[in-house]
């Protein structure tokens, strides 16, 4: 975990976790969408930056497509288990200027932003205390 995620995690930690799973998921597509943006940013001054915005929108849209909230579409992810998930991917986002090689160039900063706002909607977001069941998630399970 990046530096700035951890003061991400702990400055966030007094606030009372009032995030709504339909809020957590309406921040997790502006995050993707941001990247996507950020992509075309990089694109003419910095392709490995690119890539790793695209790869990273990619990641975020599709694990939010997957998860069990109203925003979601196939719903395979439950909701509780996506905290965890948002934790390795808030790490992934931070590491990326490492991976790609680009570390030492200004686009870094967009990804630590992107990791600590990953980190901090996780602390604020209210996930249930146990899972849902399939009743009263709405979904449907099919006979084998």
């Amino acid at each position: 975990m990046s530096m700035l995620n951890a003061v991400a995690k702990v400055a966030a930690k007094p606030f009372p976790r009032t995030v709504s799973p339909q809020g957590h998921s309406i921040v997790n597509y502006i995050v993707a969408g941001t990247f996507f943006a950020g992509a075309g940013m990089f694109w003419r001054r910095n392709k490995r930056a690119a890539v790793a915005s695209l790869i990273c929108g990619v990641t975020e849209l599709a694990v939010t497509l997957l998860t069990d909230t109203p925003a979601g579409v196939n719903r395979v992810i439950n909701f509780r288990t996506r905290r965890e998930i948002d934790a390795g991917l808030a790490a992934m986002f931070a590491t990326m200027p490492q991976f790609l090689a680009f570390a030492d160039e200004k686009e870094k900063g967009f990804f630590l932003l992107q990791g600590a706002i990953m980190t901090g909607l996780a602390e604020v977001t209210h996930f249930p205390e146990r899972p849902q069941s399939a009743e009263k998630s709405g979904s449907h399970t099919r006979a084998a």
